[in-house]
């Protein structure tokens, strides 16, 4: 039997999720999951939120908990900047380390309908809703959390900060809030961070590779791969002068390496190594 849709209606919309959820085991899941209902009770209690104003579905490891709009936005977030982070504090000062929480959160607005099923809990439907969603798993919500010391991260969406926010009501400081886009699936979303933006590691493009003699592929991936090595200099009587990888040494009479030269000529005139001069002529057959 399928009950009728009911029309979508404004509500405040609220979302949060336990970091690091799948990796516990099942007695930790179930002590995260009390205590973020407990945490969640306590910031709806702050702002003035009463049961017949609130709609809970619990998704596991977190929960969407619609809200009504008659409860002002502002009374909501200081509620969430303030009474939700002292709340996991106190929780996790007293909490072994395998049972630490930590909350991404996300404060959004718009329509949302209602589609249950019978023998079913749930329903939830409506563009806002997901996008709202789609917040929640945004890199910088995700980062912002995991490069910081906070129990929490609170992310909100551009309509809150737009009618909200950034008009500096009591409480609330828009320099405090940091614009982020969230590229999810195929959509990209604009995302306002409270507190700094996460730190994000540029890693260099590689640069072109060395040109070669001729364009050959092979000898330009030697070139790319192999690095020139240092020329090894052996020890001799007089002075020792590298070449293109030969080696050659006027005094000690040696000469080591491929040469390149100048052929069938012959080279006429002074000769000047370093501080010695020879003279005469240099023939080369």
């Amino acid at each position: 039997m399928t009950l009728a849709l009911t029309e979508p209606v404004n509500r405040t919309i609220l979302l949060l999720d336990i970091e690091d959820f799948s990796r516990r085991g099942n007695v930790v899941q179930a002590c995260l999951r009390r205590e973020l209902h407990n945490v969640v009770e306590d910031t709806l209690a702050e702002a003035g939120v009463e049961r017949n104003m609130q709609y809970r579905e619990d998704r596991g490891d977190g929960l969407i908990v619609l809200v009504s709009a008659d409860i002002p936005k502002t009374v909501l977030l200081r509620a969430l900047l303030t009474t939700t982070p002292d709340a996991l504090c106190q929780y996790n000062r007293l909490a072994s380390s395998s049972a630490q929480m930590r909350l991404r959160m996300v404060l959004a607005a718009g329509e949302v309908a209602f589609d249950p099923k019978q023998g079913t809990v749930g329903g939830l439907i409506g563009h806002d809703l997901n996008q709202a969603c789609r917040l929640l798993d945004a890199d910088a919500l995700r980062e912002g959390l995991a490069q910081r010391d906070a129990d929490c991260v609170l992310g909100v969406s551009s309509p809150v900060y737009e009618g909200v926010v950034r008009h500096g009501h009591r409480g609330l400081r828009p320099e405090e809030f940091h614009h982020a886009t969230a590229s999810v699936k195929k959509d990209r979303l604009d995302l306002w961070l409270h507190g700094p933006l996460p730190h994000v590691t540029t890693v260099p493009a590689p640069g072109p590779a060395p040109a070669g003699r001729g364009g050959g592929g092979m000898h330009n991936d030697a070139a790319k791969q192999a690095p020139a090595a240092p020329v090894s200099v052996p020890t001799s009587a007089g002075a020792a002068f590298a070449f293109n990888g030969g080696t050659v040494s006027v005094g000690g009479s040696q000469i080591n390496g491929d040469q390149t030269g100048v052929s069938g000529g012959h080279v006429a005139g002074d000769v000047v190594l370093g501080s010695v001069r020879h003279e005469g002529r240099s023939e080369q057959a």
